[in-house]
């Protein structure tokens, strides 16, 4: 799956000739361009590679974190619409959670326990899921966590329904 990622990069920013980007830069062609996807959808992608570190953010600009010149893309490559309904079902509670953690992590410069025991005890004083004392505790400490807060809203809107 992270090779056809790869490979939707490569091609993003050879078609554009920039090493660098802005995420807009990179969603609105896969949806208005190219017509692959949904901006939604885009938007999604360019957050996902970001949480898996096949992009890297950097003065208010994307960059890959891989030489693109060692990525081939085939002649008249599409996108497959599995990659991209896997991604979401790829969110379980605790790897969302866990990357909130190293985000306060690399703010606060506290261990993953600490963290934990604050997004424990919030969720207990205030009564909320621990998913969402997460996102709390992060805001408290001015992380960016963004690139989470969509993966939270969907995962609570699928686990309620019904």
């Amino acid at each position: 799956m992270d090779s056809e990622a790869k490979i939707i990069i490569a091609f993003l920013f050879n078609r554009s000739g920039k090493t660098q980007l802005k995420e807009s830069d990179l969603y609105l062609p896969l949806s208005m361009e190219l017509g692959w996807l949904s901006t939604k959808e885009a938007q999604g992608f360019v957050k996902t590679a970001l949480k898996r570190g096949l992009l890297a953010k950097k003065e208010g600009f994307v960059e890959p974190t891989f030489p693109l010149d060692s990525i081939a893309i085939p002649v008249g490559f599409t996108p497959s619409k599995q990659l991209f309904t896997e991604e979401i079902s790829l969110q379980r509670p605790e790897d969302i959670q866990d990357g909130i953690i190293r985000e306060i992590g690399k703010k606060t410069k506290q261990n993953h326990k600490e963290i934990l025991d604050e997004i424990t005890k919030e969720a207990y004083e205030k009564n909320i899921l621990p998913l969402v004392a997460a996102l709390y505790v992060a805001r408290k400490y001015n992380c960016d966590v963004s690139a989470w807060t969509d993966s939270v809203e969907s995962l609570l809107l699928t686990e309620n329904k019904g």
